[in-house]
């Protein structure tokens, strides 16, 4: 696809499960269909993504690479309650 969309894509799911889930997910964005994930398990995410957006009642609040959203705490505690 063009771009696949996923919202809540693993919730509930066995762990076994959720990790086919997003193998599949990272297979489909590294074949160049862009991917748009809304979900609670941010490590899961994160570690799947290029590029990371986070909205807050639907402004952009956060908009860069994975690898400096990993790197900046202050966010995942602003914004992910993580």
């Amino acid at each position: 696809p063009g771009v696949l969309s996923l919202d809540g894509a693993t919730e509930g799911l066995a762990p076994s499960r959720a990790r086919e889930i997003w193998h599949s997910v990272r297979t489909v964005g590294e074949s160049g269909s862009a991917t748009v994930i809304v979900d609670k398990n941010f490590a899961a995410v994160n570690a799947i993504t290029h590029r990371n957006m986070i909205l807050v009642k639907g402004e952009v609040v956060f908009d860069a690479p994975a690898a400096e959203l990993r790197e900046r705490p202050e966010v995942h505690r602003r914004y992910l309650g993580v």
